[in-house]
């Protein structure tokens, strides 16, 4: 069992940004360190997403690139339609 190793970290907010945390966190019942940890948390994990969504655009043109295989826009759409209206249906089979 691996136990994960908890460090402190400093950041530099303004008056402004502390206040908000403490009246936020006071709302919440939580304490400011859990709201802030929790929104570090939720960030970190949007941008991991939005990364490997970035990353898997790059590799599907690449793959166009390289090889020409696509679906076209009215497959897409007939495909799309056919969801929409509860289909489970397997997405078109692409071509060059």
């Amino acid at each position: 069992m691996t136990v994960a190793v908890i460090r402190p970290v400093a950041i530099k907010i303004d008056d402004d940004i502390k206040d908000r945390v403490k009246r936020l966190a006071l709302a919440r019942k939580r304490t400011p360190h859990w709201l802030i940890r929790d929104a570090i948390l939720q960030y970190v994990d949007r941008e991991e997403k939005r990364e490997a969504s970035r990353n898997d655009a790059i590799a599907a043109w690449n793959a166009y690139q390289a090889t020409g295989s696509h679906v076209s826009m009215e497959e897409a759409d007939r495909w799309l339609e056919k969801l929409e209206t509860g289909g489970d249906v397997e997405p078109p089979a692409c071509h060059v």
